[in-house]
């Protein structure tokens, strides 16, 4: 079996053509909203094309209405990062249930594993329609371009941890073509010079502070959980929680 034919739970991977795959995200019931066999599951998918020398261009884009929704908070979307999955960083820990296996996972899982993505040594595309919410920008943000449909909305309900901008904006019908020809024109470039050049930016970026930036501002994210968990008994603060959501009770 080639790289690009493994089967997967959560995606699909698809190669239009020799020199591009792209990547598709595939839990429309649920708006694509990211469970951690999809956050893996990405991972695997990123590493194999990378690995995958016929391919030069990445896609990633999201199968039904939306791009994606985010991180998947329901009850019982979630295993354990470290632990259910093999991990990717380096930070240990995972299995305490206290707030160094929270620090922990969520390092895993918002961090280091977006970090990995921002540094494959081949372009990666963005390929956005309808909502991108809080996680689904992370996702976007850590492709090289983004392009987004007419339709597209983004929101991020966080603090902001490295934003990019969206290169292209073009009709919905006419985003998967547009993003489509965008890779090739990409693709007919040779490899080494794509992974260089990738590289430069990557680099020019790092040096204006970017990692560092990020670095603090996800420390002062689980700082902000470690209030709220103290204060209200849970992970945010339930003065910013719609009505209908229950609030529990206060611990003491």
């Amino acid at each position: 079996m080639n790289l690009h034919e493994t089967v997967y739970d959560t995606i699909v991977v698809e190669r239009p053509e020799p020199r591009v795959t792209r990547i598709v995200m595939n839990r429309p019931e649920a708006r694509n909203a990211q469970n951690l066999q999809m956050t893996y599951d990405l991972n695997a998918a990123f590493d194999n094309a990378v690995q995958d020398d016929a391919v030069k261009v990445i896609i990633l884009a999201g199968n039904g209405p939306h791009f994606s929704a985010g991180h998947d908070l329901r009850p019982g979307a979630r295993n354990s990062a470290g632990v259910d999955f093999p991990p990717v960083g380096n930070w240990g820990g995972f299995a305490e249930p206290n707030a160094h296996g929270r620090f922990a996972r969520e390092q895993e899982i918002y961090l280091q594993i977006t970090r990995r993505w921002r540094n494959l040594a081949k372009p990666t595309i963005a390929e956005v329609h309808g909502k991108c919410i809080a996680g689904g920008l992370m996702l976007a943000w850590a492709c090289d371009l983004i392009v987004a449909s007419s339709d597209a909305e983004f929101c991020d309900p966080v603090v902001t941890m490295g934003v990019c901008g969206v290169n292209h904006v073009v009709p919905r019908a006419e985003l998967s073509s547009f993003v489509m020809t965008l890779a090739q024109k990409i693709a007919a470039k040779p490899s080494f010079a794509l992974k260089l050049t990738k590289e430069a930016v990557n680099r020019s970026v790092d040096v204006m502070g970017q990692p560092a930036a990020i670095d603090q501002a996800f420390a002062l994210h689980q700082l902000c959980h470690a209030h709220n968990l103290q204060e209200f008994g849970m992970v945010v603060d339930p003065a910013g929680l719609h009505p209908s959501v229950k609030k529990p009770a206060v611990a003491k």
